[in-house]
Parts: structure tokens; sequence; C-alpha cells
């Protein structure tokens, strides 16, 4: 994978309007040569009386447009040549610089359409296939690029997070951390292809506007029907349709946000617990795995010093309450644990 920061910005493929247009760049350099080749045809004809035709020694305006031609693209034939000093000065400190700046417009305009189309398409091929098992977040604002710092500090590998910003400050902010970026809208199908969302391990979704989240939802579940995808809401009203949609998972910041502080008057030590279980410093954590084959037919009380909160078994809940009563766990089971950050196994999905 590519440490350069700047590599790691696909410009060319990147959907804005620009680049869906290359032909008004390619009108634009056209006219500028153009306007050039007319700029040194009216110099030279000008100071036609400096110029030699070793021809027939009469300089006419078709001799002076074929001078200009040659002069511009190569260094003349020496069939016409400037013979005055005043033509020769022209020619040095005018027209050299022209044709000097006419050939970085032909070579940049080469290299743009042609070079660094199929340099950049053979990165982006590098990129997609060393993507699989990966995490896209759809939004790098606040939200976003919190999610992914936390998602960095609990161990997930730079390479396995992917962004998908249209604003290019936010997409280098998100280069700095290390990570794939893409700059671009991801309501559109091709940038979450670009992203290789068939292949992703989860979605999640954080654009800052429950529409376009809605938007990005339905075209994610729609290229990958069992990829987990994890969606912030912005009103409470629109959760359930989120869960329509196929969300997974559906968080509301606020309202969350309003629980924890109303959860918190009167319990002084409520909140520093909460932010210990949540973030990856602390010292306790909660992850969610399957039950393991040594596990079946074992109680929770088993799992000691590890306290099983919830067990999960088709379709249903079992409390941490009835599980001291002696419910023993079976296959398929998946385990909700709470646990010390160092019991936290690889096995397991830490989930707090």
């Amino acid at each position: 994978m590519d440490t350069v920061p700047s590599r790691r910005l696909f410009d060319q493929i990147l959907f804005t309007r620009d680049d869906l247009r290359p032909g008004r760049t390619l009108l634009f350099r056209i006219g500028l040569v153009l306007a050039l080749f007319a700029l040194v045809f009216l110099i030279l004809w000008l100071g036609r009386d400096g110029l030699k035709d070793n021809y027939n020694e009469h300089i006419t305006a078709i001799d002076v447009l074929y001078f200009a031609m040659v002069t511009i693209t190569t260094v003349g034939y020496g069939d016409i040549v400037p013979v005055s000093q005043q033509a020769r000065l022209v020619d040095a400190v005018l027209i050299t610089p022209i044709r000097v700046f006419i050939w970085f417009i032909f070579l940049g305009t080469a290299y743009q359409l042609v070079v660094n189309r199929y340099r950049e398409g053979y990165r982006m091929a590098k990129v997609q296939a060393a993507l699989h098992d990966h995490i896209i977040v759809c939004g790098f604002g606040y939200t976003g690029w919190s999610t992914a710092k936390e998602l960095l500090a609990k161990g997930t590998e730079p390479d396995r997070l992917v962004i998908i910003e249209p604003r290019e400050e936010r997409v280098r902010a998100a280069i700095e951390l290390g990570l794939v970026a893409f700059r671009g809208d991801a309501t559109q199908e091709i940038l979450l292809q670009h992203a290789v969302v068939q292949r992703a391990k989860a979605v999640i979704i954080t654009a800052g506007r429950d529409d376009t989240n809605a938007l990005i939802l339905l075209t994610a579940r729609h290229l990958n029907p069992t990829v987990e995808i994890l969606v912030s809401a912005v009103e409470e009203e629109n959760v359930k349709l989120f869960r329509q949609g196929g969300a997974t998972g559906i968080i509301s910041p606020s309202t969350f946000g309003g629980y924890l502080l109303a959860d918190a008057v009167g319990h002084p030590h409520f909140m520093d617990y909460v932010q210990d279980l949540l973030t990856a410093g602390g010292r306790v954590s909660l992850i969610e795995r399957p039950v393991e084959p040594n596990e079946i037919g074992c109680t929770a009380m088993a799992l000691k010093p590890d306290i099983v909160l919830r067990l999960y078994r088709r379709g249903t809940v079992i409390h941490f309450w009835d599980l001291q009563e002696g419910q023993k766990m079976e296959a398929g089971d998946v385990l909700l644990i709470l646990t010390s950050l160092s019991g936290a196994t690889a096995s397991g999905t830490q989930v707090a």
C-alpha cells in the first residue's frame, strides 16, 4: 500500500463536475495554444522586414504563417531565418518562451489524459485488491472523524478504514491519519464500488443529513445485501425509516447524549464509568462473540472473571439475571460480555 499521503487522493475518478467534463479542459488548452500562435504570427508579421526567405527572398503572409508554425513546433528548417538584430531579439526574448510554454501545455495534456490516467488506474486497482473485510466511513465530519479515531485506537489497521467524503479538506484530514480516502458523493453507486463495498465488513454512515444518510443506506444495501450498516440519525423520527431501509444499527447522537446527561444527574461517577467503557483507553470493555465449543453446556459463571450481560439465542434475549440461575450455553449462542481490556480476545468483536 502506498504510504505517500498525496497518493491516496484519487482526484481523477472522484466524479466532481470538472472530472466528468475533461473535454472542457482540453478545449481551453487548445484555445490557449491557438491564441499564443496568433500572438506569434502577429509579432512575426509586424517584424517581417527582419526575416529572410532563402528561397525567393520575399516574405508573404503564408511565409509568416509557415515560419510561425515551424518556430513554435521545432527550431526551424533554416529556409526562413531572422537576420536583423531586432528579429533575433524578438525570437530569443518572446517567441522562444512561448514555444517552451506551448510544449509544456502539450506535455501536460498528454500526461493528464494518458499517462496519469493509466498510473492512477493502476494504483486504484492495487488499493482495491488489498481491500477485504474493511470498514467504510461515509462522511468525515466530527462524528466520522471521532469514529475513525476510536476504531484506530481499538486496533483497526489504517488500511482497513476507507473514507468517502466530498470536501477536500476533510479528505486530507483522513489522509493525515493514514487512511484510504476518496473524495466524492457516497450516494453514487460508483463511489461505493470503488471503495469495494461488496467485500466490506461494515459501512458507517455519518454524512450529517438524514436525507443523504438514507440515500447512502439504500445504495449500500443494494450493492451488498449482507453487509453490516450503521447509521447516525440526526433526527429521532427518522430512526424507523433507517430501520426499514435495512440499517443494522442506528445511533441518534443527540438523543443518546440526552439519555446520558439525564442518567448522570445525581450520579457523579456515572459518566466516568461510561467513558471508561466506551473508549479504547478505558480499563473495561464490551465484546460480542459466539459461544466457543468448549463453553457449550457451561453456565455463564464459568466465564469468570468476565461477566456475561446478555445471551442471544435464536432471536431471543436472555438477560444477566436469568443466566445466573443456571442457564446453560448452547451452540449458536452469541454472548455480550463485560471484560477487562486485557481480557478482550481477538475472537470477540469489541463493541465498546
